[in-house]
């Protein structure tokens, strides 16, 4: 097997060529969070939470960790203060769109959300593709994709309807983030909020920015700690 060594904050990480950064540096206990990527499926980078900043030639690209394959002397900084502000944001916009979940709470706090500035809505979908990477590469199915662009965009049956290939295994059901109710239960509409139960997790990781100390934040929607 091949390695190859790059730099994820200050640290030289060695790792198999064809690793993800996220992978990487999850595996050397460095906390990128993250809610789309799965571990043994294909990365898409759809909720955008695992960015962080590719150093090449002294100038800095920000990108998804999931999709950003290793190479030998990368430079990879996780936990900037730019990439800090911007991590915040997603989550806030997030938990905003979908605070029915509580992996999705869970990763706001993570990410130090204290308060929301956006409209919250109730979702039952954050378009993270989990169920559809699950039927289409684990279950071989493709019973259900995304349908339509922009706001119209949704996962759905072909033609809305169940298909006869579906193998109704329910896993589509099982690795998605909003079957993970909050703890005190399911918001009525109109009463969405930031839950914020779990902050105490984070006494830790404030002590050690950056590094992963198994909190139970990821734990629910299977992190890739916990999945190793």
């Amino acid at each position: 097997m091949q390695y190859v060594e790059l730099n994820i904050d200050g640290a030289i990480i060695r790792t198999p060529k064809g690793t993800s950064v996220l992978d990487a540096a999850i595996e050397y206990g460095i906390c990128i969070p993250h809610l789309c990527h799965v571990p043994n499926l294909s990365d898409m980078g759809a909720c955008r939470l695992c960015i962080v900043e590719n150093i090449v030639n002294g100038h800095s690209k920000i990108t998804t960790s999931c999709t950003l394959l290793a190479e030998d002397g990368m430079v990879i900084r996780t936990n900037t203060e730019r990439i800090r502000h911007l991590r915040h944001n997603i989550a806030e916009l997030l938990v905003a769109q979908a605070p029915n979940s509580r992996a999705i709470q869970d990763i706001a706090v993570r990410c130090g959300v204290t308060h929301v500035r956006y409209p919250f809505h109730n979702d039952d979908c954050v378009l993270c593709g989990r169920c559809v990477r699950v039927c289409t590469e684990v279950w071989k199915a493709k019973a259900i994709g995304f349908v339509g662009r922009g706001k119209e965009r949704h996962v759905d049956y072909p033609f809305g309807i169940r298909p006869d290939f579906c193998k109704q295994c329910e896993n589509c059901i099982q690795i998605c983030p909003m079957t993970i109710k909050p703890c005190d239960g399911p918001m009525k509409e109109g009463e969405e909020r930031l839950c914020g139960n779990c902050a105490s997790q984070l006494i830790l990781a404030n002590e050690t920015p950056g590094s992963c100390v198994w909190c139970k934040l990821g734990e629910g929607f299977a992190c890739g700690r916990y999945a190793q």
